[in-house]
């Protein structure tokens, strides 16, 4: 049985450690949470728990982190005696699930070559409806043989798996797509408070929009919450601005211009101001709003 090494239990990890657990691959968690790892194995039949990174990369054929930015992947991975590469064997191969810096998933590669260890960046997209049943699409980045003995894990969590390219490639693809749905999301808040502001039927706008040329995936995950003013975390405002900004950072670097994420970013920036960073970016349509003066379901 292949054995598993997972760091981190928030939103996505703990659907993600979950369906590594159902498909036979023996999970050791553990995440900053006192108490959390517990509750979590507690409810997984044949998992369990772990006091430190360093005990759940233990024993692990494959160490799995899934953590908010690239200093907590640094941290857990790599910094000091409880960090999981002073716990793993040599030759473990870790695998970085977050969103983080393309340069940080390359510098923390080497650094884990460097022990003797293998690292591949696999971000995922999805959200975590697709987290819980497993339908998750993962990007993957690394060396041929490392991306082929991550398979098995990388099938239990996800539908859509694709190699795309070297170190960092992964997480460089992911900003990228997750700066285009903060752009769509943007722009279908600001869809909705026209809307709102004309005085059309929003129901009627939200049919025509999943229907026609204006549709993506954010009218179905987003349109409800946004005229609800429902946000649920799926993922948070203060991940997504996260994200966007990295994105922008990689856009400047090569000297290309991404004028969209930067109209996502800026409202991204305006709903963390108004206090919505814990919640789901739906909540960008708060931006909009404010910038209206008026709120969807008041007019």
């Amino acid at each position: 049985m292949t054995t598993i090494g997972f760091l981190g239990l928030g939103i996505m990890g703990s659907r993600m450690a979950a369906n590594l657990q159902r498909n036979d691959l023996a999970v050791s968690a553990w995440t900053h949470s006192v108490g959390k790892a517990e509750a979590w194995a507690a409810q997984h039949e044949g998992a369990t728990a772990a006091a430190t990174p360093a005990e759940a990369a233990a024993n692990a054929d494959i160490v799995i982190s899934m953590v908010v930015d690239g200093a907590q992947v640094r941290s857990i991975l790599l910094d000091g005696d409880d960090a999981a590469a002073s716990g793993a064997r040599p030759g473990t191969l870790f695998v970085d699930m977050s969103t983080i810096a393309p340069a940080d998933a390359r510098a923390i590669g080497a650094e884990l070559a460097a022990r003797g260890h293998r690292f591949v960046d696999a971000p995922v997209t999805g959200s975590s409806p697709r987290a819980e049943d497993g339908t998750l699409t993962i990007m993957a980045g690394g060396e041929d043989d490392d991306i082929a003995r991550a398979q098995p894990a990388f099938a239990a969590m996800g539908e859509t798996i694709v190699h795309v390219g070297a170190l960092g490639h992964a997480q460089t693809i992911k900003l990228i797509n997750n700066a285009v749905s903060a752009a769509n999301a943007a722009t279908l808040a600001q869809a909705l408070v026209m809307g709102a502001g004309t005085g059309v039927d929003l129901e009627a706008l939200t049919k025509i929009l999943a229907a026609g040329s204006g549709n993506s995936t954010m009218v179905g995950l987003k349109a409800a919450p946004m005229r609800q003013h429902a946000y649920a975390t799926l993922f948070k405002t203060d991940h997504m601005l996260k994200d966007v900004r990295l994105c922008l950072e990689e856009a400047q670097a090569a000297g290309v211009p991404f004028p969209a994420a930067s109209a996502a970013r800026d409202a991204l920036v305006g709903a963390v101001g108004r206090g919505y960073g814990d919640a789901d970016f739906a909540a960008i349509v708060e931006c909009f709003e404010g910038l209206a003066g008026l709120r969807i379901g008041d007019v």
